[in-house]
């Protein structure tokens, strides 16, 4: 029973981020979590949410940047690929720092492994970002986290750390 809204996004984000944020606003969530959101949120946007947004990208920026980065690291022929989960600010890709994962790969693997194991990397960083988020594991120290390591007992995976 979770809703789901579709808003056609534009270039010019104040065609889109009005109704986005009238959504947003309506349910006045704790966190916001983005993941393949190819857009710039502008700062009326970030502060207008009321709630700390999170982003997940692949950890190869600037190196690999665009929409191929992981066949782009196949090819360079890299031996390990990860992502960064981190607070959106209005500088793209600039925030805090909350979580990041890697995984090695090796030359035995295909670039259609290399997605793979990227995409479940980001997943599992953004999981972990927002898990710790949502604890109150995370506190901002200038433009960097203190992320405290969950108590025992206190979270359901030994995964989410």
């Amino acid at each position: 029973n979770i809703p789901f809204y579709f808003v056609k996004t534009f270039k010019d984000p104040a065609k889109h981020e009005p109704q986005q944020l009238k959504i947003i606003q309506e349910h006045a969530p704790d966190v916001i979590g983005l993941a393949r959101y190819m857009k710039i949120l502008t700062k009326d946007f970030i502060s207008g949410a009321g709630c700390p947004i999170v982003n997940i990208h692949h950890s190869f920026l600037p190196s690999f940047v665009g929409a191929r980065p992981y066949e782009m690291a196949y090819e360079r022929g890299v031996k390990l690929i990860g992502a960064t989960s981190h607070f959106v600010i209005p500088a793209l890709d600039q925030g805090p720092i909350i979580e990041q994962g890697t995984v090695s790969v090796t030359h035995a693997q295909s670039a259609e492994d290399y997605v793979s194991l990227g995409r479940d990397v980001e997943s599992q960083a953004l999981s972990r970002a927002i898990h710790a988020h949502i604890h109150r594991r995370v506190f901002l120290n200038g433009n960097k986290t203190v992320v405290f390591s969950a108590s025992p007992g206190s979270y359901a995976s030994e995964r989410m750390g």
